[in-house]
């Protein structure tokens, strides 16, 4: 479902969504989510001063409260 979420929000904002990569870490009590981009995509992710990554790291902290994990999200280089 986060994945979903994740890809849903990303790829309308980026020029190439094809190349939006989505992966998972899962941990005991954290799960982080790996998010790559084309490289000139990247700026487009992460917004004016991080505003869209803050709001994607948002919605995956609210959607964690129902599974008692902690979710993280990395957008790699």
């Amino acid at each position: 479902m986060e994945k979903d979420l994740i890809e849903y929000i990303v790829k309308p904002l980026v020029d190439k969504p094809d190349e939006v990569e989505v992966s998972m870490i899962d941990g005991k009590s954290l799960t982080i989510w790996e998010l790559k981009a084309a490289e000139e995509d990247q700026g487009k992710i992460i917004g004016r001063q991080g505003r869209i990554a803050k709001a994607m790291r948002t919605l995956l902290s609210a959607s964690a409260k129902d599974s008692n994990k902690r979710f993280a999200l990395e957008i790699l280089d």
